[in-house]
């Protein structure tokens, strides 16, 4: 049974929000390796000191948003019908994340590209396809036919799962450098050139 959060627990992920939102921002600006952490614990108004009451440092921002987004569409796939095939409800799933990046376009293509560019960041990257993999993987199984064969779901659901977020990559990679174009629409196409399911 879960337990409530307290009013103590409230006001720490407040801090961490604000702190997070802070930290993202400068990223944006100037990047992963040229922000330091005593410039986002001035930004969110505390010290250096503070800041590693709330983080263990500036990966656990980026880790922490990957998880977060994680969550967002693992949500959103348990939400779909349940008769709705694994390929599909993925895509939709992935509407949670897509439009959430382009209401905040500017910030999101920068972000994209720090994301993919920075040496510093690489790890966290594998990071996201393993947690996304994790999250993702046991629904995806649920929406698979049925198989006799020895492997079972797991693996053709982590065949599938990985390929949908390697097409969710390789669009936001592409949208990230050309303005021009809809991430949703990357995403349709990126999906569309795979389509194992249908």
């Amino acid at each position: 049974m879960p337990t409530e959060m307290t009013l103590r627990d409230h006001a720490r992920e407040a801090v961490r929000d604000e702190v997070s939102k802070q930290a993202w921002a400068l990223f944006a600006r100037q990047g992963f390796e040229a922000t330091t952490v005593d410039q986002i614990a001035e930004a969110a108004g505390m010290s250096r000191r503070t800041f590693f009451r709330y983080f263990a440092g500036k990966d656990e921002l980026v880790l922490d948003r990957i998880v977060a987004s994680g969550r967002l569409v693992a949500d959103a796939l348990r939400d779909r019908p349940a008769d709705e095939a694994a390929w599909p409800a993925l895509r939709a799933a992935f509407d949670q994340t897509v439009s959430l990046q382009e209401q905040h376009e500017d910030m999101s293509r920068r972000l994209q590209v720090m994301l993919r560019d920075e040496p510093a960041l690489r790890t966290t990257v594998e990071a996201r396809r393993r947690l996304w993999l994790e999250l993702l993987a046991p629904l995806v199984a649920e929406r698979l036919p049925r198989q006799h064969a020895s492997s079972g779901s797991d693996l053709r659901a982590a065949a599938v799962t990985s390929s949908a977020i390697a097409c969710l990559e390789v669009a936001q990679t592409t949208w990230a450098t050309h303005p021009e174009t809809s991430l949703a629409a990357l995403l349709d196409e990126a999906m569309g050139a795979v389509n194992p399911l249908q």
